[in-house]
């Protein structure tokens, strides 16, 4: 295992001389030994580009990678020490599922019997203890994609795990247990866990920390928590939760609001300007007329998805989402109503990036 830093930039064109040039802009950024991370972003933001380079799949066009304070910026995959595991299945098909899972052992010429009990280890962890003796070839390619992970975490010496969006071809009934079993693999075996995803869930129920990444710029790296309460730029708060946070334009006198045509003072002292306010949909509440903190609104739609109702209100020229109790009474469509936008979960962001 390894702690990584990240102190470079990339750029798939020479001479990159504008932001949009950059696959990767430049970055400091550090891996502790033994965490679990997700590199989350939609396609194209750079998530791949940052796994090939930790990986020594990539050599950055500037910039260091360092294992432990080794510069490791030229070695090779080999040379790392690090397994990965791709989208698809990469086996063996015409060996067994135990043979398999065993190949990065034998290649490293450890004991038969270290084998025997490591490759035994890694199969009661995926399940795959009654399928040993099975040849690849004639499973299905979740069962496959298992056996590519148990060759990423069947070495214990190695630097790091990197997965590249490894459940893509899981079948979505299993990826919950597999998510699951990822997170007791880690608490077992304390590997540095590197995960690349686009899919939210995946990245919050398998990291201890992540990384959400946007057009080649990694935007915050935190917990589940601090994403969702305090996102430090705008892209997180749209791209983390369902649906993502509600953003308002606001122009700010320091101690009072102008939103949506009304004036709302406020608990704490802000910036002055142009401001935008951002509230998640669970923390929008309805309140009574002209109370503190509370916009006046019109209902556009209501949605019962059975655990909850999501409210969609228009304030001004603003929509506003509610996710409210399924007890909640809330009145039909184009009917008044007051929501309220104002309390401790509230944020402000000036140019996308959080100011208060």
């Amino acid at each position: 295992m390894a702690r990584i830093d990240l102190d470079l930039a990339h750029a798939y064109r020479a001479n990159p001389t504008q932001d949009s040039d950059y696959a990767l802009l430049p970055l400091k950024m550090s891996f502790r030994d033994g965490g679990a991370y997700a590199l989350l972003g939609p396609s194209g933001c750079g998530k791949t580009t940052m796994l090939n380079i930790i990986s020594g799949l990539l050599a950055p066009s500037r910039g260091t990678v360092s294992f432990d304070g080794r510069d490791v910026t030229h070695a090779s995959p080999q040379e790392r020490n690090i397994a990965q595991v791709f989208q698809f299945p990469v086996i063996y098909d015409t060996m067994t599922v135990a043979e398999n899972l065993a190949f990065p052992l034998r290649n490293r010429k450890l004991p038969a019997d270290q084998i025997r009990k490591r490759v035994g280890e890694i199969a009661e962890m995926l399940d795959m203890s009654g399928q040993l003796n099975q040849r690849a070839a004639g499973l299905a390619a979740d069962a496959k994609q298992k056996i590519s992970l148990g060759r990423g975490l069947v070495r214990s010496d190695v630097s790091a795990v990197l997965f590249d969006e490894p459940l893509t071809v899981i079948d979505p009934n299993l990826k919950w247990q597999l998510r699951r079993k990822l997170k007791q693999i880690h608490r077992e075996l304390k590997l540095t866990l590197i995960y690349v995803t686009h899919d939210q869930v995946e990245a919050l129920t398998f990291a201890e920390e992540v990384v959400v990444m946007t057009r080649g710029k990694a935007v915050q790296v935190g917990s589940a928590d601090a994403l969702f309460e305090r996102p430090a730029h705008t892209f997180v708060g749209h791209f983390i939760g369902s649906p993502g946070m509600n953003f308002l334009p606001v122009q700010s006198s320091g101690w009072s609001l102008e939103v949506a045509g009304m004036r709302l003072t406020t608990p704490r002292t802000l910036p002055e300007g142009a401001l935008k306010l951002g509230i998640r949909p669970e923390y929008v509440t309805l309140a009574e007329a002209n109370a503190a903190g509370a916009l006046a609104a019109s209902v556009v739609q209501l949605q019962d998805v059975g655990t909850h109702q999501m409210l969609t209100a228009q304030a001004g020229e603003s929509v506003i989402k509610a996710r409210l109790p399924s007890e909640v009474q809330v009145p039909p469509a184009g009917s008044p109503v007051w929501l309220k936008v104002m309390d401790t979960h509230t944020c402000f962001y000036r140019d996308e990036e959080l100011v208060v």
